[in-house]
């Protein structure tokens, strides 16, 4: 109770914020991306984008993916060490890959490398725009987009000089420096952005540092010929501890963590030249874009070390490396009747990769239950030495209709033509499938009609088919004993129903937006875990995934507002049977909370030239812990806070409180077969403060 009538005093003492008429809100845009590769009006997009616009992202000052997609509705992100993540969109909160995640429409990783914490190696904080597809995209996007994908999209080039320096420090050792300078001269503009951030960490073993650096040219030959280049580079440099604690740990000392030795080393390099022509007076575009990746991981995990019997346990190390030569490539006609519009295209990605890994054997002290030392195992058995090519050919075509004024039809397919080339340097055993090759094809059909009963309310109705090949990780790792089984996984296939709703009243002074999906999976791909040294990747028969997502947008008056992002959803295995003797078919999926809101209630006074103050209200609802529903976890509630003042256009201080209540909370809860729940504790009450200076802007 002390800390949190401390945070309510240090909320009332700062400064109260302005709030500019200008506000944009985390909700559907007028105008999106992500639906059609091209900016539409959202109205006529059927299917669920929610977006978190650059002021926004300015307000919130993220220090984790979290705090900007979390205000999405459906969108849930957990944080890991560091900026590591797990994503639930539409789905239950896994590190399979069943999303996509995009910069400026380009995907970040191959499908083939997929990693669940790709978004720390984007600059969030210096985007200029988030958009949230919501359930599938595989007509457009191909394999990786069954639940979700999301896209940040880069600063453009400003047309003045620009040059913004945001320093920012708090507790637990945090400090960051965002910096960043643009202009244009004559027909060449560009942008650099540049990230610093350093964290000790609040927890043990859980140091964090990150170097980013993002440049962009922007260049206009002539009224219809642009290119645009982005270079993007990051570099993570963390502990990678954190591992999960039993219950008695969580509560007594959330803060501690069993490892002292754990690292992930990340250098993630991508450049991108995307070239638009404009055709047949405007009616036409043609965009090419040629990118190239670059990605290397070195994995040492305090929580991949396992019990195999009594006081023996191991881990491993291990080190990916892929890189990518890919070329994306459209050409969008418009005709004038029935406001027709025809998009094709097709993606091309090669991306070679190679992956090592050697199992440890760890000391444990049993007083501390710290993991206090290792060597490698001088065993082969259980080791990883391959090479991966991945292959993915990819056309798509894409119409739009109005046969009648109001009435939108959108129609399109993909088809996807992708393979692996598997070489193993080592025998092959009941750990590791023999060399081999291994090819997908697929047709992802989409349909989907929007009408318009007036300006300010628009309807949609849509279907979406999907699905998503096994990364090499599904493929080629199998965890002891489970070769055969990983190296035979199908890809997930999907059918999306969904409907909805996008309203906006009062010059958008009252918004509401609500949308009902029905999502059914064949062949999911889930984990299962026998025993705690045991994990098998397995193709769970049917799963069925539904829900209502809301959100809603109250500006009374000019200073105040309410902002609230609602989702309902039921996650079911239909039919997964494990073995003879166990059968899940008819249990709710672990770690899928029913409900998930966010609610943001902010007041802006104009005498504070365009700052503000907001309290946000994050409810997680309770969820299963185990695939046989033995156990919960009963969820939580947090209170996060903002504020910010500008003194004029070029001067801004700002302060943020996370978890102002200090409440004892988990990220996540799981429970393997037979063994007791394992928590990954929640951050405590943590400050923040910073200053922004903007010269020219």
């Amino acid at each position: 109770m002390k800390r949190l009538i401390y945070a309510l005093l240090f909320l009332v003492s700062f400064p109260f914020a302005a709030f500019s008429e200008d506000r944009e809100t985390t909700k559907l845009e007028d105008v999106v991306v992500t639906g059609t590769r091209e900016a539409e009006s959202a109205k006529e997009v059927p299917q669920t984008i929610g977006v978190v616009k650059g002021k926004e992202i300015k307000d919130i000052k993220p220090s984790h993916p979290k705090e900007a997609v979390n205000r999405v509705p459906g969108a849930w992100i957990t944080s890991t060490a560091g900026e590591g993540h797990i994503t639930a969109i539409r789905q239950p909160l896994t590190t399979n890959p069943v999303y996509l995640y995009l910069e400026d429409g380009i995907p970040v990783r191959s499908t083939g490398f997929f990693n669940h914490n790709a978004l720390y190696e984007v600059n969030l904080p210096g985007a200029d725009r988030i958009e949230v597809m919501k359930g599938p995209g595989t007509a457009l996007y191909g394999s990786d987009a069954i639940g979700g994908t999301i896209n940040v999209m880069t600063r453009p080039s400003s047309l003045t000089p620009e040059i913004e320096i945001n320093p920012e420090v708090g507790q637990y050792g945090w400090y960051r420096l965002l910096l960043s300078g643009s202009n244009t001269w004559g027909s060449h503009g560009f942008r650099l952005d540049l990230n610093n951030t350093h964290s000790d960490g609040w927890r043990e073993e859980t140091e964090y540092d990150r170097q980013s650096a993002t440049v962009r040219h922007d260049y206009m030959l002539d009224a219809t010929l642009s290119a645009k280049t982005v270079i993007a580079y990051s570099h993570i440099d963390a502990e990678e501890a954190a591992s999960a604690l039993s219950r008695t740990d969580f509560e007594q000392r959330p803060w501690y963590d069993y490892s002292t030795f754990n690292h992930r080393k990340v250098d993630a390099f991508r450049l991108s030249i995307d070239v638009e022509k404009e055709t047949h007076g405007g009616k036409g575009l043609l965009s090419v874009i040629p990118y190239y990746r670059h990605n290397e991981m070195d994995l040492h995990p305090g929580w991949g070390i396992f019990n195999i019997g009594g006081n023996n346990y191991r881990g491993y190390h291990s080190e990916t490396k892929f890189q990518s030569f890919g070329f994306l490539a459209k050409y969008r006609y418009d005709f004038e009747p029935m406001r027709t519009r025809f998009i094709l295209g097709v993606d091309l990605d090669y991306s070679p990769g190679e992956y090592f890994e050697r199992r440890t054997i760890v000391a444990r002290d049993a007083a501390t239950l710290k993991y206090t030392s290792y060597s490698y195992d001088t065993s082969t058995t259980n080791n990883y030495d391959f090479d991966a090519t991945f292959t993915g050919i990819s056309p798509y075509l894409h119409t739009e209709v109005s046969p009648l004024e109001n009435l939108r039809l959108t129609i399109g397919a993909r088809y996807d033509d992708m393979s692996y080339d598997y070489e193993t340097r080592l025998a092959a055993n009941a750990n590791r499938p023999e060399s081999t090759e291994r090819s997908f094809s697929h047709v992802s059909p989409k349909a989907g009609l929007t009408y318009s009963f007036t300006k300010d309310i628009s309807a949609f109705v849509s279907y979406n088919h999907g699905f998503r090949v096994p990364s090499s990780g599904n493929l080629f790792r199998g965890s002891n004993g489970t070769a055969s089984t990983a190296v035979n996984l199908k890809p997930i296939k999907i059918d999306s129903y969904e409907t909805g709703v996008k309203t906006g009243f009062l010059d958008n002074r009252l918004t509401f937006d609500a949308s009902v999906y029905l999502m059914q999976k064949q062949d999911d791909i889930v984990s299962y875990k026998p025993t705690a040294s045991t994990t098998q990747s397995l193709n769970a028969g049917k799963t069925e995934h539904k829900g209502i997502e809301i959100a809603l947008g109250i500006k009374p008056i000019k200073d105040v507002g309410l902002d609230v992002s609602y989702s309902y959803a039921k996650h079911t295995y239909e039919e997964y049977r494990v073995s003879p003797t166990v059968d899940y078919s008819g249990k709710e999926i672990p770690v899928a909370p029913r409900r998930i809101a966010n609610t943001r209630l902010y007041y802006a006074p104009s005498i504070f030239n365009g700052g503000r103050v907001e309290l946000e209200w994050v409810k997680l609802g309770s969820y299963w812990l185990d695939d046989a529903n033995t156990e919960k976890y009963d969820g939580h509630d947090l209170l996060n806070a903002r504020a910010s003042y500008k003194f004029n256009p070029s001067w801004e201080i700002y302060a943020k409180a996370t978890n102002i209540a200090d409440e004892d909370y988990a990220e996540r809860v799981s429970k393997s077969s037979g063994q007791s729940a394992q928590y990954a504790s929640g951050q405590p009450q943590t400050f923040f403060t910073g200053v922004v200076y903007n010269w020219g802007n």
